[in-house]
């Protein structure tokens, strides 16, 4: 029969196809006597199994293989001269023929999704942001400053408490006089002032001194995680075991050889310093301004989904997930990871995933050599080592991919650059550090 195709809803279709029964029983029996060549059965001399012991072991399997076979053949070259783009794998479903019908072919239909057919934006006429934060002394002093915070170590101080401290406490809490769960403590260091702990609870401890002992009022937030004590006022029990003040290391020689510099030059460590946050900073920015190019060419790009495709991204994505909370130590038999949790960041992956690969077959951006090298060197930079790292990726083919993959991205990113409205936009350099941390 001549494949028949028929339109079902949205992007499904479905092939009519048969196959001979006739070629199907002929090629069933060549791979039987193929069999029989080598088999091996007691009683019997090698290739004199008589055909129908062969056929009794392995018949059905074989008959099945060849089916198989045949209908995905069948689907193939039906597939080719619709000039259909399948998504996902078909549903084969047996047609039983109908009274009358040709006994000599076995019928079956073939359910499947084709990929959408979709006009890509033109970037001519809207306007994307690139971001820009300069980095000047300021932000490498401020760096700096950060890193000797890391370093801080801690002194014994006979004052009372205030933030920058490093305050260890006992703790008791209750709702009506009852302990609850959780929420007492002994030996419990915290650092004031970094709102690691609820503001009453901070307000509480401030001022204390060491020895001392106070009671106060902790009001939770009515969405605060723990059901039990979601918008209800706590009474706590404090007593301050030790009250430490930050003590930061001087920014000498000694500090600039922790950060590899031999001779402890500072002006060489700013340098460094400087070059690792400008790397950084761009890199931010290269992120920021892709995401909102990538959101916006999903909003300008609406169509049908394959379900097919969607489904098997969520289904990465719960694997992902569960690898993830098993690193974690969490056993994911009692939390299970829904597919339903990744259906939104499915359909948006899939989504972007076709209009990507469509303009870069469009436009022509697929990744160079040259470009794919000069990534692993910007990412080789940031180690002790580049040449190592660079090794590292050149001998993995699925490293190299994930690398195509992010290059590929930013060609399509610059493209849109060039060839759309662009309005530059000014972060503050705190607000692109913390978006993106």
């Amino acid at each position: 029969m001549t494949p028949q195709i028929e339109v079902l809803a949205g992007l499904e279709r479905r092939l009519s196809l048969a196959v001979s029964i006739a070629s199907i029983q002929h090629e069933t029996r060549t791979r039987l006597v193929q069999i029989a060549k080598t088999m091996r059965v007691p009683g019997f001399r090698p290739g004199k199994v008589p055909i129908k012991m062969v056929e009794q072991t392995h018949g059905q399997q074989v008959s099945s293989e060849v089916l198989g076979d045949a209908v995905s053949k069948s689907f193939s070259d039906a597939v080719a001269s619709h000039g259909l783009k399948v998504a996902g794998d078909p549903r084969i479903e047996p047609v039983m023929p109908t009274e009358g019908g040709d006994l000599s072919e076995y019928q079956f239909s073939a359910i499947f999704e084709v990929f959408p057919e979709f006009t890509l934006p033109t970037p001519a006429d809207e306007t994307f942001k690139r971001f820009l934060s300069p980095v000047g002394d300021a932000e490498v002093d401020r760096t700096i400053e950060t890193l000797r915070r890391q370093r801080t170590h801690w002194e014994t101080v006979e004052r009372a408490a205030q933030d920058a401290d490093r305050v260890t406490i006992d703790f008791r809490g209750s709702l009506d006089g009852v302990e609850f769960q959780g929420g007492s403590a002994e030996n419990f260091p915290f650092v004031l002032g970094e709102g690691k702990m609820l503001g009453d609870f901070e307000t509480g401890v401030r001022g204390a001194a060491t020895g001392e002992q106070r009671t106060f009022t902790v009001q939770f937030p009515a969405d605060y995680q723990a059901e039990n004590l979601a918008g209800k006022a706590a009474q706590f029990d404090i007593t301050v075991r030790l009250v430490e003040g930050p003590v930061l290391p001087e920014l000498d020689a000694a500090f600039a050889v922790q950060f590899g510099i031999p001779d402890g030059d500072l002006e060489q460590m700013r340098a460094d310093v400087r070059a690792n946050l400008e790397r950084e900073v761009a890199q931010r920015l290269r992120s920021r301004t892709k995401s909102q190019i990538m959101d916006r060419l999903t909003e300008l790009t609406q169509f049908d989904l394959p379900t097919a495709l969607v489904g098997a991204e969520a289904a990465r994505m719960v694997e992902g997930a569960k690898a993830e909370l098993k690193q974690r130590g969490i056993d994911t038999a009692q939390m299970p990871v829904p597919p339903d949790a990744f259906q939104v960041q499915a359909e948006r992956r899939v989504r972007l995933g076709l209009i990507i690969g469509e303009m870069v077959r469009t436009h022509k951006l697929q990744a160079r050599p040259d470009q794919i090298r000069r990534q692993i060197e910007e990412f080789a930079q940031a180690y002790e080592d580049p040449g190592e790292l660079i090794r590292w990726y050149y001998s993995d083919r699925e490293r190299l991919a994930d690398v195509e993959a992010l290059v590929v991205e930013q060609n399509v990113v610059d493209w849109v650059l060039e060839h759309g409205k662009t309005e530059e936009v000014s972060l503050g350099f705190d607000e692109l550090m913390e978006a993106n941390a």
